[in-house]
């Protein structure tokens, strides 16, 4: 479930305290706020992408069946593809 920042909006317009709330995607942003019904805004933020221990998430399996590309340096300017579409490897180009 995602997480949304919220910030209390003050009677100036200014914004107050700033809090968390995890909501399904399909809910409606909340108009107030939770504990004390003060009027409240979603505030936008760029995500995050989590790392976490699951490594699962990033396996070569999943990243090629997402349609990304992953190439793993096999040394000497040579990349190796592990995952996706593309050539089997790519070199660094000496000028």
């Amino acid at each position: 479930m995602p997480t949304y920042l919220y910030c209390v909006v003050l009677p100036d317009g200014n914004d107050g305290e700033h809090f968390e709330v995890f909501q399904t995607m399909s809910e409606d942003a909340l108009t107030a706020h939770p504990e004390s019904g003060l009027p409240v805004r979603r505030v936008p933020v760029a995500s995050q992408i989590q790392f976490g221990s699951d490594s699962q998430r990033l396996s070569n399996k999943n990243l090629d069946r997402l349609g990304f590309t992953k190439y793993e340096r096999a040394g000497n300017g040579t990349w190796e593809k592990k995952a996706g579409k593309g050539p089997p490897s790519i070199q660094r180009d000496d000028d």
